[in-house]
């Protein structure tokens, strides 16, 4: 599979970047209420299996960003997971990420945390979120669960430092157009169980029926290549292997392409 190269990023006026967030919220709003799609609610009852579990620090040492930021994200975090916390896909059913959290306000509590948006980071309301959309999805990928809506940055702010994951293995979110939405295609139940402890955001997908495969996400044809336009940008393409309980290798499929701009050079030294 050959990877495309990135378009030169696009400045667009202000008015037409309000307008645009204005449209694709009123959309989303009426695609909640009107197309018929079955969501998911969360339940107090607890399921006994688990499918897969990941965890993410809270705290990471970021170039140039100062860490009250990431404080903040963490007291945003404790707000928004109870909402989403124990959320339970019966068969048929679709998660919405932001369906279940709702918009992040100052009245509701949240803070000003870090948001990516357009190659740099700002401080927003309610920023920092997309931890949890990242934890999310990346569980979900170890699962028999479909992901049906996903976003990415189209940008690679920050230079890899310890990473644990392939690049591009993360769903980014902004209230509430761009979404993180699951379904659930199988026969059996599924809820999501989440926890912010003093040092992880812990995440797992718990079941009805104990797991029949086991996954193993990872990436092809990572590249950093130069740009006609000058710049740099980041390729990859995610794939994952479905086993079963006795190791035995089922299948091997794609999963999704990364493109993203990059915001760094790809020959840092240590």
């Amino acid at each position: 599979m050959e990877l495309s190269y990135c378009e030169k990023p696009i400045n667009r006026s202000n008015l037409r970047l309000k307008l645009g967030i204005k449209y694709y919220t009123f959309k989303r709003y009426m695609m909640w209420s009107f197309s018929g799609i079955k969501f998911a609610r969360k339940e107090a009852k607890k399921y006994p299996f688990e499918y897969f579990s990941h965890e993410t620090p809270l705290l990471r040492k970021l170039k140039d960003v100062d860490m009250y930021l990431q404080y903040n994200k963490i007291a945003n975090l404790k707000i928004a997971v109870p909402n989403i916390n124990q959320v339970t896909l019966h068969p048929g059913e679709t998660l919405s990420y932001w369906k279940l959290i709702g918009k992040p306000t100052e009245k509701k509590g949240y803070l000003k945390g870090m948001v990516l948006k357009e190659g740099s980071f700002y401080a927003e309301t309610g920023g920092g979120l997309c931890q949890l959309s990242n934890l999310i999805y990346w569980i979900t990928l170890h699962t028999p669960l479909t992901v049906i809506e996903r976003h990415r940055h189209g940008h690679d702010v920050f230079p890899d430092s310890n990473r644990t994951q392939p690049f591009g293995s993360g769903a980014t979110c902004y209230y509430n157009y761009r979404d993180l939405m699951i379904k659930n295609n199988t026969n059996q139940v599924f809820q999501l169980v989440l926890e912010v402890t003093e040092h992880e955001l812990k995440g797992a997908w718990m079941s009805d029926k104990k797991p029949s495969y086991k996954y193993e996400v990872y990436e092809r044809e990572h590249i950093m290549k130069p740009e006609y336009w000058g710049g740099y940008s980041r390729h990859n393409v995610l794939f994952r292997k479905k086993y079963d309980l006795d190791n035995n290798l089922m299948d091997d499929e794609y999963v999704i392409e990364n493109h993203a701009i990059m915001m760094y050079s790809p020959f840092l030294t240590e």
